[in-house]
């Protein structure tokens, strides 16, 4: 049964709008291989129409405009959309699935997430009342000081294609909560539910201009987004190639950025664990949202004790991962999300191949699906520290193995690596893990699981993963400008210089 796309503009100062240069994107189904519909490509255009939108929505009735509004009246609309994404999660759950391959069960866990997201936001929204004018402590008592939290104001938000409507909302939700207003660049490969979530907010009433949506490329909306001087901060989930480009950008006006990228993250199983319970997790680890996600740990460094083991027992769990349309029931594994993407993948599995490592399983189409940018989960042994499969991000299901001998030599294979996002630890040695897991050089360490996100905690990575942490209070922190307001309050003179009327 087709699922219809529906057909949506861009989304600014609160209406939708034709882009400018009337450009529209096709939307391929990545488990078909066809077109289902398109989306509108904005233009550096039509990111000069949602940056003045945003700023009008931030002086719009002084005294009564977003940024200034209680956050109990900013937690009142966080919490209808967050009803909205509810009353609607089956829709999008397939709208994902078709956008971007995840499986199904995948993507509606993905949307009670984004539900779950807001709500929380609202929460925090509120509470920022309560924390307004919170007093310093000072040495003299002739003064007193307190703080004010304040939205940095318009902020762009540029969002990746793995996780379409979580990852924009782990960014919008703490920004509007926060009292900014903001401009969603989702990636173009994958934006419908992004667009669905301008018209929620159409549909609650959110006020105009304080959250616009801009799909289309990221070097004709993404990169003007990015470099505008009435733009306050980017925060920026994606490639670290991308990243680096937009910190280059921000740093021309000293803009303030915050930025998740990529991964290249280990799991490290030590020879005192229940293997089966290790290999859901490795497998679970790598190949959760088809092995596209940063924080994958896809660097398996396993004790060589039980390797030969566990590698076998590893194969059989992945030979049980159903690969299939995500729209099909019991599907783990869906498609990637491109064909460009497909291809990617393929050449990273054939050099490792060719630099001599071992194609233990997977790496193929599976026999049974003809169309679509499927590929059987991988396993690939023999890999040296100079591999280009151990040292770069594939971003597919994709797992590279290494055996080690001591905890030493383990903690040195798993910080060999230019990014820090994630890593994990599988042991039952609880002193173990915690020694593991302060010597891991990563933003997020995960003992006896890998990969489990909750709302409540901060994530954010190391090194080239980037800097800055979503999620929690980090992430609302993100949206926020602290300004100190001291007071002199003593009824004597400073008398730092003597006083002219005693001369």
């Amino acid at each position: 049964m087709a699922i219809p796309i529906p057909s949506r503009q861009l989304f600014i100062d609160g209406e939708w709008r034709e882009p400018t240069l009337k450009k529209r994107i096709p939307i391929i189904n990545p488990s078909t291989e066809e077109i289902i519909g398109t989306i509108p490509a904005a233009t550096a255009e039509d990111v000069e129409l949602a940056v003045d939108a945003a700023r009008k929505a931030l002086a719009r009735n002084k005294g009564r405009d977003w940024a200034s509004a209680s956050g109990a009246v900013r937690a009142k609309y966080l919490r209808a959309i967050a009803a909205k994404i509810t009353d609607r999660k089956s829709e999008l759950a397939k709208l994902e699935a078709i956008d971007c391959g995840k499986p199904l069960d995948e993507a509606a866990w993905d949307i009670d997430d984004v539900a779950g997201c807001f709500d929380y936001y609202a929460d925090l929204a509120e509470g920022l009342d309560a924390k307004q004018k919170a007093p310093v402590s000072l040495p003299m008592e002739s003064f007193k000081s307190y703080v004010l939290k304040e939205p940095i104001g318009v902020v762009g938000l540029i969002t990746p294609w793995n996780y379409p409507l979580l990852m924009a909302t782990w960014k919008v939700a703490p920004a509007l909560a926060a009292g900014c207003a903001a401009i969603l660049k989702p990636s173009e490969v994958a934006s419908v539910t992004c667009l669905e979530l301008a018209e929620m907010c159409r549909e609650v009433g959110l006020p105009r201009g304080v959250l616009n949506i801009l799909t289309g490329f990221g070097h004709e909306a993404g990169a003007p987004l990015a470099s505008h001087p009435h733009v306050d901060k980017i925060a920026f989930t994606g490639s670290t190639i991308t990243g680096s480009k937009i910190m280059t950008a921000a740093a021309q006006l000293v803009k303030p950025v915050s930025l998740e990228l990529g991964g290249k993250s280990p799991i490290i199983v030590f020879d005192d664990v229940d293997l089966d319970k290790a290999a859901e997790w490795t497998a679970f680890g790598c190949f959760w949202t088809n092995g596209q996600i940063c924080s994958a740990t896809s660097r398996l460094i396993v004790h060589e004790s039980i390797a030969a083991e566990f590698l076998d027992r590893l194969v059989k769990w992945i030979k049980n991962i159903k690969v299939s349309d995500p729209l099909e029931e019991g599907c783990r594994l869906g498609p990637v999300v491109s064909g460009s993407q497909y291809e990617k993948v393929l050449k990273f599995i054939a050099t490792a191949k060719s630099e001599g490592a071992t194609i233990v399983c997977g790496g193929d189409r599976p026999e049974h699906l003809k169309k679509g940018f499927f590929i059987q989960p991988a396993v690939i042994t023999d890999v040296t520290t100079s591999m280009q499969i151990w040292r770069e991000e594939v971003f597919g299901p994709v797992l590279c193995v290494k055996t080690f001998s001591s905890e030493d030599e383990a903690i040195e294979l798993a910080n060999d690596t230019h990014y820090g996002l994630g890593g994990a630890v599988i042991s039952n040695d609880l002193e173990r893990c915690d020694r593991v897991s302060k010597a891991l050089q990563a933003g997020i360490v995960w003992i006896n699981c890998s990969q489990p996100c909750f709302t409540q905690a901060p994530w954010g990575g190391n090194k080239r993963s980037g800097f800055g942490r979503e999620l929690g209070e980090w992430g609302l922190n993100n949206y926020l400008s602290v300004k100190q307001v001291t007071q002199y309050v003593s009824d004597e003179p400073w008398g730092w210089y003597q006083s002219p009327s005693k001369l």
